[in-house]
């Protein structure tokens, strides 16, 4: 796969789009690939996922628009159905999944890293969705996903005006986690993946699924998943073994271990 590549290390899967010459503009190929890689992910080995782009400049400069220029309203309509199907199975994928943003985020840049469960940025990072410029709306949740992460204010703001921001008024607003420089990106999304890999693995998903799911959700509804997805986790090797060895660990400090968990 030319245009996607995958590797893992240990625990943690990085997935880069690969299209730099383009600035890793999404075509429809490249959502492709990308369906394709996700559907390849070994989901009972890998516990983290880091997404990221190829080179310095660019994560993700948007969607193609020389493909765009031409589509009927038909074809429009299916090609955002393509980005959306695909950015919403990578926002409800199983295992957490990280955006290191290295360069320009912007349109379905910034809308394939709002699909992720966080953002880690450069300083060298720029967000934005300047569709209104272009003479159309956000295509692939854009619209959805900004309000959600940032208030509709601010997101109105932003869309309305196609104005893009650096990651330090991102970080501000809310859109991003945490900034690092551009050398520092990848090693600190590693490492954060791999602490998340540490621990339990079932527990860790259930805590993806009960927030995703519960958003959409009145609070009343929300605390009632919460509780069953919490009591399906007393049913799990992983949370006998977690908590003997704090028992242990209170009983007597040397007897403390580390804990492999297992995904069961």
């Amino acid at each position: 796969m030319a245009l996607v590549n995958y590797e893992t290390k240990e625990a943690v899967g990085i997935i880069t789009i690969n299209r730099p010459e383009a600035l890793n503009a999404l075509n429809s190929a490249v959502l492709d690939e990308l369906n394709a890689v996700l559907d390849g992910v070994n989901q009972a080995e890998i516990r983290c996922l880091i997404l990221t782009g190829a080179g310095e400049k660019s994560f993700v400069a948007g969607a193609d628009i020389g493909e765009m220029s031409t589509l009927s309203k038909a074809e429009g309509e299916a090609f955002g159905k393509k980005g959306n199907d695909l950015f919403r199975k990578l926002e409800t994928f199983p295992i957490p999944v990280i955006a290191a943003v290295n360069g320009f985020a912007l349109g379905g840049g910034c809308e394939i890293a709002m699909s992720c469960d966080f953002r880690i940025a450069s300083e060298t990072a720029m967000f934005g969705q300047p569709e209104v410029g272009l003479g159309i709306t956000p295509g692939f949740g854009g619209t959805q996903r900004l309000a959600r992460l940032i208030g509709p204010g601010m997101a109105k703001q932003l869309i309305y005006t196609a104005r893009n921001i650096k990651a330090d008024e991102a970080l501000r607003v809310g859109l991003v986690n945490q900034i690092v420089p551009l050398e520092e990106l990848i090693p600190t999304a590693e490492k954060l993946a791999s602490t998340i890999a540490k621990n339990a693995p079932i527990a860790v998903r259930a805590c993806k699924k009960a927030i995703n799911e519960g958003l959409e959700l009145d609070m009343d509804a929300a605390v009632a998943l919460e509780e069953k997805i919490f009591g399906d986790c007393f049913e799990t090797e992983d949370q006998r073994e977690g908590m003997a060895n704090f028992l242990r660990k209170k009983d007597d400090p040397e007897k403390k271990k580390v804990v492999d968990f297992k995904n069961r």
